[in-house]
């Protein structure tokens, strides 16, 4: 069993072992009107990592801590800015398999073995409101640090953190700041104990390979599309622990960078080797089938039940919702489980090795020494073509299963162009930008009539099942004719939106 919260807190310096005879009064500052003393704690945390420190080289770490209020096993994610997320699990020997799993994105399934142990002694301040709600946390620690490595050697030091309470205005850290400032604390040279620790120590701080910095030119189009890479793998490293916990829109957003990966592998093969990148694609592609399970059937539950919703009460005929219930229940467990399977088995642990190694060590080809504007132009515009040979070859065919199956097609070459479009803005700007806009609204339209023949297809099932039972067909008919009518609409809009994308300023834009 685990449980999570945000955590916003920034850590200080502190000007010397008696550090709290410099603390300013912050009485005063933005809502603050009292400081009150709670005490002190004897904190004594293991940090565990891999031989190699992935955890923390990816800012998070993992520790097991006894002492203090929330003792047991804290797993910290990095989030934006200030913030990370962390994930406790109760005090046990071992590391949880619950925490392992969230943090196998990470670790790639090494092995996890304590690292450091650090001791605190807290002295802790609340920062109270008017009302004597807790607006943050002030806490002075004196650090005592031992490698658990290789060495025991020991560090100490003295520093100072704030703590944001969960509802209270961010804004807050920034006066606090400013007030420490003037008072000589300064912010902290390192993003956590831990990371001092292992500096301190000489346990080791994470080394990234350098022989990439050896083959990338600086400013080349293998740069630019490496920089893309690199943004999408983290993406999906941190997305990784929140489909595991079922987060909203976890999977869905897991699914896309599937997608955007694949599809930037596909567009810039002139840059990178395809021997290297086509069997990773098709990795990507099963992952990304394995949650397209889930992920469809959430969309699906979605739309059925807000066509339910909206229809007139006198013509819901029959048990219709609770069909629906039933028919969700069985297909959603089987998805989730099927997205569960693919997050724990061999083959996805080795795809995320497969990326590593290929962000790490790319397997350049000629052309990514070049310039990217040429570069990044030409696959940009090899894509859009596609993509106009699909539309026309959709819009030439009449209306029934083979146009559908064609609109379907025509939809996949347009996230595709537009996904070629994103690595490309770096170097051609706004230009991409405005051209992998247009394509999106074409994306849409076409997205909105393949979730009408989903829903559909699936309309027709529920029919059948309902037809059986003896139950009315009425309602599920009625269901089925909006659909219909939001598949015409689309098919009508697409000559508008495709028009608009298909501008030829658009592309001569892309080389000027």
């Amino acid at each position: 069993m685990t449980s999570s919260k945000r955590e916003t807190e920034r850590k200080y310096e502190a000007p010397s072992a008696n550090a709290a005879s410099w603390l300013p009064d912050l009485t005063g500052v933005d809502d603050v009107v009292s400081v009150v003393e709670k005490g002190l704690d004897e904190l004594d945390a293991v940090y565990y990592d891999t031989d190699d420190l992935r955890l923390v080289g990816a800012s998070a770490t993992l520790r097991r801590r006894t002492g203090g209020a929330d003792a047991g096993w804290h797993l910290k994610l990095p989030m934006s800015g200030d913030s990370r997320e962390e994930v406790q699990a109760p005090l046990s020997d071992t590391v949880p398999d619950s925490l392992r799993d969230l943090a196998l994105s990470r670790t790639r399934g090494l092995e996890l073995r304590p690292v450091v142990r650090i001791w605190s002694t807290r002295s802790t301040r609340h920062l109270l409101d008017s009302e004597g709600a807790v607006l943050a946390e002030l806490s002075l620690d004196r650090v005592r640090a031992e490698s658990l490595l290789d060495t025991t050697t020991r560090a100490s030091w003295t520093e100072v953190e704030v703590e944001l309470a969960e509802e209270a205005d961010p804004s807050l850290l920034d006066l606090v700041d400013k007030m420490l400032h003037k008072s000589g604390i300064d912010r902290a040279g390192h993003p956590s104990k831990l990371a001092r620790a292992l500096e301190e120590t000489g346990a080791g701080v994470p080394h990234p390979p350098d022989g990439r910095a050896e083959i990338v030119v600086p400013g080349s189009a293998g740069e630019e599309v490496l920089n893309y890479l690199d943004e999408q793998v983290r993406t999906l490293v941190s997305l990784d622990p929140a489909v595991r916990r079922d987060l909203p829109d976890s999977v869905h957003r897991l699914r896309v960078t599937c997608r955007r990966l694949r599809s930037t592998l596909r567009s810039y093969r002139a840059v990178l080797a395809r021997e290297v990148t086509d069997p990773i694609r098709e990795e990507l592609k099963w992952l990304g089938g394995e949650l397209g399970a889930e992920r469809d059937q959430e969309v699906l539950m979605k739309r059925l039940g807000s066509r339910i919703g909206a229809a007139p009460r006198e013509l819901v005929l029959g048990p219709v919702n609770a069909r629906l219930q039933v028919w969700n229940v069985a297909r959603a467990s089987e998805a989730r489980q099927r997205t569960l399977d693919a997050l724990h088995s061999p083959r996805y642990l080795a795809l995320l090795n497969s990326l590593a190694a290929l962000t790490e060590q790319p397997p350049l080809r000629r052309e990514a020494a070049r310039k990217p504007e040429k570069v990044m132009v030409k696959a940009t515009l090899k894509e859009y073509d596609r993509l106009a040979g699909r539309v026309a070859h959709a819009l030439e065919l009449s209306p029934g299963t083979e146009r559908d199956a064609a609109l379907h097609q025509a939809r996949k070459a347009a996230k595709k162009t537009r996904y070629a479009t994103e690595p490309a803005r770096a170097s051609l700007g706004k230009p991409a930008k405005r051209l992998g806009k247009r394509v999106k609204a074409v994306q849409k339209v076409l997205g909105d009539h393949q979730d009408s023949v989903v829903a559909r297809d699936a309309l027709r099932n529920l029919a059948r099942a309902a037809h059986a039972a003896g139950e009315p067909n009425f309602t599920w008919g009625l269901l089925y004719g909006q659909e219909q009518a939001v598949a015409e609409a689309s098919e009508r809009e697409l000559p508008t939106a495709w028009a608009d994308a298909s501008k030829p300023k658009l592309r001569k834009a892309l080389v000027h």
